[in-house]
């Protein structure tokens, strides 16, 4: 196809990336760790620890995996950590072990932990013991032999590791009280593991690295296969595309998004860790007073995140006083970023909020706008180098320039399918190799992307998806409720929101009994917003509710 997006490409950035410049992910790190072995590589509430510090801590977790726990080459370990210092060590350790790190949601509940555990098949988790009774829940229904439990002071320097554990314990009261006797601590983990030797585990770009958890439009969380060769496209794509911008060795990037979320873990996390970059975790960036205090402690020059948390850290006082004079990047994606927001972004800072866009399916980049970008464009921006990007029609046909259809993408960052749901997976991913993205939009003259709408029913929250399905499956559950339907709905803090519409079985029932519920089986961003009592609710002559006709209507009344 021709990529009329080329002519658009800013200054250095080149057509294709070279995949094999690393062998996985594993090969990256290691080069990292040894290149940059004295420069610090993450810090956290005041704390760092430096690349040679990783590479040690994660090659001795590494080796329990493979010695002490008995682990072996492609089993699943999952990690339920918020941003701390063990996130990498974990995260690193896995992979360079050669197992299959699974991202886990530490806001999920029960229900939803016991789903991914058991369809991921995972045998370890690390979690963190604010978490531990969710896992205590479900344990014993799942396939996991080895629980890594830790605190959010462990990684600290004592005495302040003994201070902030005894004040989220036993001031705060933020750790349930949790009971898995056969668990053992992170601390122990990395004792043990210093005596031990890593086994190399001869990976390539066709083993797999992650499985990340995203929603279906059927409701039920499904694992995207991202191989290491998926992987390192991503990040040689989003280096390619810095590279005329940062500096190798210099940069302070602020990592407020979770680690988690695929945005995070391949910009922040190992796009920045390949230049030796210092990355400032925030554990919780919903507290925007003390995340401010911490952009005061740091000349940051690198800024990711969400519309909503941008728009949050424009609200809160004390932001506008800050020192953006380092500050070369920010980058908003996940979601939509408002005009409104960006305009107010640049005018505090002095700097662009730029746009990009992709999917965990894609590792997760596919677009992004030049960095050189003075303003705000409403674009997605330009495909990624080595990244196709076609407007396609039902019938499969390209569209020209100009006219909209579902946004498809091709390239080496593209997963291998959904873990063990191959219809799935060939619904969504074509014999040439293009993935249907469900996201409809256009191009125009100049190879610039748009999003106008999206084909699926999926509602962004703060940049995480939430499906109806999903929230309607665990509603009609109440027994008080006949039938349910969820849509989205525009909300000034979260971008959208769920509004739930019901119909009762139970005459009595509120919607605070409802919320209630939804509270105990959802996570706190699934939870409907809204909720709406009908005494009937929009169908198609086969029985199936009409979400387009309820979104309609919902539009006509606001």
């Amino acid at each position: 196809m021709q990529r009329i997006w080329l002519q658009s490409y800013p200054k250095g950035v080149p057509a294709e990336i070279d995949i094999n410049q690393y062998a996985s992910l594993s090969d990256m790190i290691a080069r990292s760790c040894r290149k940059y072995r004295l420069l610090p590589a993450f810090s956290n509430m005041g704390v760092s620890i430096s690349y040679g510090d990783i590479d040690e801590q994660s090659l001795a977790f590494a080796a329990y995996l493979q010695h002490a726990a008995g682990l072996q080459k492609g089993d699943r370990v999952a990690i339920m950590l918020p941003n701390l210092l063990q996130y990498p060590v974990a995260l690193f350790g896995a992979l360079r072990a050669g197992m299959i790190v699974v991202n886990v949601n530490p806001l999920y509940t029960a229900r939803e932990l016991d789903h991914q555990l058991n369809d991921a098949g995972v045998k370890a988790i690390v979690v963190l013991e604010n978490f531990a009774v969710k896992l205590q829940q479900v344990l014993a229904d799942t396939a996991v032999t080895t629980v890594i439990t830790t605190q959010i002071g462990d990684m600290f320097w004592f005495p302040k590791s003994l201070l902030v554990n005894f004040m989220v314990k036993r001031v705060m009261r933020k750790v349930p009280t949790w009971n898995i006797p056969s668990a053992v601590s992170f601390n122990r983990v990395l004792r043990v593991g210093k005596s031990l030797v890593v086994d190399d585990p001869h990976l390539t770009h066709e083993d797999i690295a992650f499985l990340q958890y995203t929603g279906g439009t059927t409701g039920v969380a499904k694992g995207a296969v991202l191989t290491h060769g998926n992987v390192v496209a991503n990040v040689q794509q989003a280096s390619a595309w810095m590279e005329p911008i940062v500096e190798e060795g210099v940069e302070t990037v602020i990592t407020a998004l979770p680690l988690y979320h695929i945005f995070s873990l391949t910009v922040n996390c190992l796009s920045f860790m390949k230049i030796g970059a210092r990355n400032v975790l925030i554990t919780n960036p919903r507290d925007f007073t003390r995340f401010v205090k911490e952009l005061g402690r740091v000349k940051f020059s690198v800024i990711t995140g969400v519309n909503t948390l941008f728009n949050a850290l424009l609200n809160t006082p004390g932001f506008d006083q800050l020192d953006f004079s380092n500050l070369k990047v920010a980058v908003g994606g996940a979601t939509a970023v408002q005009r409104s927001v960006a305009e107010t972004w640049k005018a505090t800072t002095g700097v662009p909020l730029i746009e990009a866009y992709g999917l965990s399916e894609t590792s997760p980049g596919v677009c992004v706008n030049p960095l050189s970008n003075a303003e705000h464009t409403g674009s997605i921006g330009l495909p990624l180098p080595s990244t196709e990007v076609g407007i396609f029609d039902e019938q499969g046909n390209m569209l020209a320039a100009g006219e909209e259809g579902e946004i498809c993408v091709r390239g080496p960052q593209v997963m291998r399918g959904y873990w063990q749901r191959p219809e799935e997976t060939a619904e969504v991913l074509t014999k040439e190799g293009w993935l249907r993205t469900g996201d409809v939009g256009r191009m125009d003259d100049k190879g610039y992307f748009y999003i106008g709408d999206r084909k699926k029913d999926m509602i962004l929250v703060s940049g995480f998806n939430v499906y109806p399905n999903e929230i309607e499956e665990v509603v009609v559950a109440h027994d008080g409720v006949l039938e349910a339907a969820a849509i989205s709905v525009p909300d000034a803090r979260s971008g959208e929101a769920v509004k739930l519409f019901v119909v009762r079985r139970d005459p009595e029932l509120t919607a605070e009994r409802i919320l209630a519920y939804c509270r105990q089986n959802l996570a706190a961003y699934k939870v409907p917003k809204h909720v709406e009592f009908r005494n009937e609710l929009p169908k198609t002559n086969v029985g199936k509710i009409l979400r387009r006709a309820l979104r309609e209507q919902e539009q006509a009344h606001s």
